[in-house]
């Protein structure tokens, strides 16, 4: 792992990006970096910007982040690493991107294999401006709860669904979700010489739809720890309406941003290709997935799971309270049969999950 300087040597942290996600002109990767970044410009006073590229060697799956695995150090006393997990995400990840670019800035996105098949120009788009993709996994389950084969499944599936909706190879950058992270999963990252990147400073943004509050757990973790991979979540309102001032404030303090990029790209299994290429597993991705109870860092996506008596499970997006759009193709699920009773009793209230406060990016 090696770190490239902010001016000089720019062009090659853009190279090494190319070579990771296997990008050509065709994709248009660095028409998304705004000219005030190529050029070396600020974008404007308050602007955070970006302060160099580090570029990671992922041979041999090395892990990173103080929160779980101490001793790998490579920032700078007020150098920070913005990533966002769970994503992407239909009316919520576009207004991340535009702050982003208007910070003249990068970040690194975790992506679920099962949102990215549901909005790949959205995913598109995301490497289009220029920021490294990762994944999150298939569904979002917990891996500390999965038989080996099925947590290996669940990676696996993941990396084929992100990069199956990219087009071009993805970043070898993986993030537990919530977490969790088996000894068994960590050797199959090793295996697979996919870094494991793990957290600093936690936004805890999925616990409040305020963007103040948001903004006020990453400043203060950042004035105590000084540095640090921030987690964020681009499903979130109260990260899609907080970056904005969060970024200005962290500017104010003095904080600079890294992004961080692999010296290659990531690599699939055939297996996992075919397994999301094939209608069964199209089918798969729009079904609900049952999933452990909301963690410490971030909820799943089908963190709630409704089912009327005689119908399938409806599973809905937590931040809108709507069900996500079923994939072309894709099959509804068949419930078993209601058990035949004697008394008849009335069906429960169909209860989405309680907001706040009306949430102005709904519509996914």
């Amino acid at each position: 792992m090696q770190s490239i300087g902010h001016e000089g040597r720019r062009l090659r942290g853009a190279a090494s990006m190319v070579l990771a996600l296997g990008a050509c002109a065709a994709v248009g990767l660095s028409s998304g970096v705004p000219a005030q970044v190529r050029q070396g410009g600020a974008c404007g006073p308050t602007a955070i910007g970006l302060e160099r590229t580090h570029e990671i060697d992922t041979r041999g799956g090395p892990a990173f982040g103080n929160q779980q695995y101490p001793g790998r150090p490579f920032l700078k006393p007020g150098e920070v690493v913005l990533t966002f997990d769970d994503g992407p995400h239909k009316t919520l990840t576009p207004p991340v991107l535009e702050v982003l670019a208007k910070h003249c800035t990068k970040a690194t996105f975790f992506m679920v294999g099962q949102r990215a098949l549901h909005y790949p120009e959205i995913v598109r788009e995301v490497a289009r401006r220029g920021h490294s993709i990762g994944t999150h996994t298939w569904s979002h389950q917990n891996q500390a709860q999965l038989a080996h084969d099925a947590a290996k499944a669940e990676i696996e599936l993941g990396i084929s669904g992100v990069q199956h909706a990219l087009g071009i190879p993805a970043a070898p950058f993986f993030r537990f979700p919530y977490l969790s992270d088996p000894q068994t999963s960590r050797a199959h990252l090793r295996a697979r010489s996919t870094a494991n990147i793990s957290i600093d400073v936690d936004s805890y943004d999925f616990k409040t739809r305020s963007p103040t509050v948001m903004a006020r757990n990453v400043m203060q973790q950042l004035q105590s720890k000084g540095q640090g991979i921030i987690l964020f979540h681009d499903i979130q309102p109260s990260t899609a309406g907080g970056l904005d001032q969060l970024l200005t404030e962290m500017k104010a303090k003095g904080f600079r941003v890294v992004h961080i990029v692999p010296s290659q790209g990531q690599t699939t299994v055939a297996e996992f290709d075919r397994r999301v290429k094939q209608s069964g597993s199209v089918r798969i991705a729009s079904l609900p997935v049952p999933v452990a109870q909301r963690g410490i860092v971030s909820p799943a996506w089908e963190v709630r799971v409704y089912q009327r008596p005689g119908q399938a499970p409806i599973a809905l997006d937590p931040v809108t309270a709507h069900r996500p759009p079923p994939l072309v193709g894709s099959q509804p699920a068949t419930a078993p049969a209601a058990a035949p009773s004697t008394t008849a009793a009335p069906a429960p209230a169909f209860r989405a999950p309680r907001v706040d406060r009306p949430n102005p990016f709904a519509g996914n």
